[in-house]
């Protein structure tokens, strides 16, 4: 049996009532269907929008997919604007099994290296023996960390890997560099697959892999196969299309879920719906490359 990949981690929307309730029935599904296809599942992202979900939310979300998907495969996200909130998030991730997890840095609030520190000391502590990976993201967040600065931070918290979002997606050769080779570093570009491995990365987190995974494990498996350049050209082709329509926008990857007849739900946050010209071009979007 082969092994599960490990180069494409899916973070999930969250699906929303009309009236606005968290609605597990349809989370359940999309989780299994992420569950069956790249696998892996980053709960209470960005995508997911974190910041409308209080900690019950958050914790149901953690434990049904658990349930669904086993310990391995998921990923949840315990970040917070303060570490009192994030290391209470930490606990009922671990408390309902979670192994792994991800934590963004405090945000809205600037933070001094020493305040950044005792942050992700304290998640560290209340993690357990779960991996921890930070979550840069500066555009969202307010905070940057940059390469050195972050070597720094990953050795004295005992971080096991990051996820560079925004503008540190595009610098996963800069952050390698200051780290030891055993570290995990993930781009949540998904766009650049190919080029985050060249670089030493262990691949993507990718929110459009949410409603369209064909196309980055089939990229993502023909450049482990050591595929050439002619041949990845056109795979690559298919995740520029995917990507250029659906990223980075939670709205556009709901409506290309209802096109595959998933329960995408409604949103809480403004997630950018697409106009009528944009759903057409996604509907033949996912017409062309679903399944």
């Amino acid at each position: 049996m082969p092994a599960p990949q490990t180069t494409v981690i899916t973070p999930l929307t969250t699906p929303f009532t009309p009236d606005g309730e968290l609605d597990l029935a349809a989370a359940r599904e999309l989780f299994r269907f992420t569950a069956d296809t790249t696998g892996l599942l980053m709960i209470a992202g960005t995508t997911g929008e974190f910041p409308a979900l209080d900690r019950s939310e958050r914790r149901a979300l953690t434990e049904l997919a658990l349930e669904v998907a086993g310990p391995g495969a998921v990923m949840a996200h315990v970040g917070a604007p303060d570490a009192h909130a994030a290391v209470a998030l930490t606990r009922d991730a671990v408390s309902a099994g979670a192994t792994r997890l991800a934590a963004l840095t405090p945000y809205y609030m600037p933070a001094e290296p020493d305040e950044l520190r005792d942050y992700f000391l304290r998640v560290r502590q209340a993690a357990g023996d779960a991996e921890l990976f930070a979550y840069l993201f500066p555009e969202r967040s307010g905070i940057t960390v940059g390469p050195e600065e972050f070597a720094r931070l990953a050795k004295e918290c005992g971080l096991s890997g990051v996820k560079l979002s925004g503008t540190p997606s595009t610098e996963v050769a800069a952050y390698r560099a200051f780290l030891p080779a055993e570290f995990t570093v993930y781009s949540g570009n998904d766009a650049l697959l190919t080029t985050v491995l060249d670089e030493g990365g262990a691949g993507v987190i990718s929110g459009c892999s949410g409603a369209l995974p064909e196309p980055f494990l089939e990229l993502a498996a023909a450049k482990l196969a050591g595929a050439g350049a002619d041949e990845l050209a056109p795979l690559q082709a298919r995740v520029d299309r995917v990507v250029a329509l659906l990223g980075p926008s939670a709205g556009r990857i709901k409506h290309a879920l209802r096109v595959r007849g998933l329960p995408a739900g409604s949103s809480r946050m403004t997630v950018g719906y697409p106009d009528p010209r944009t759903a057409d071009e996604i509907e033949k979007l996912v017409a062309d490359l679903a399944g």
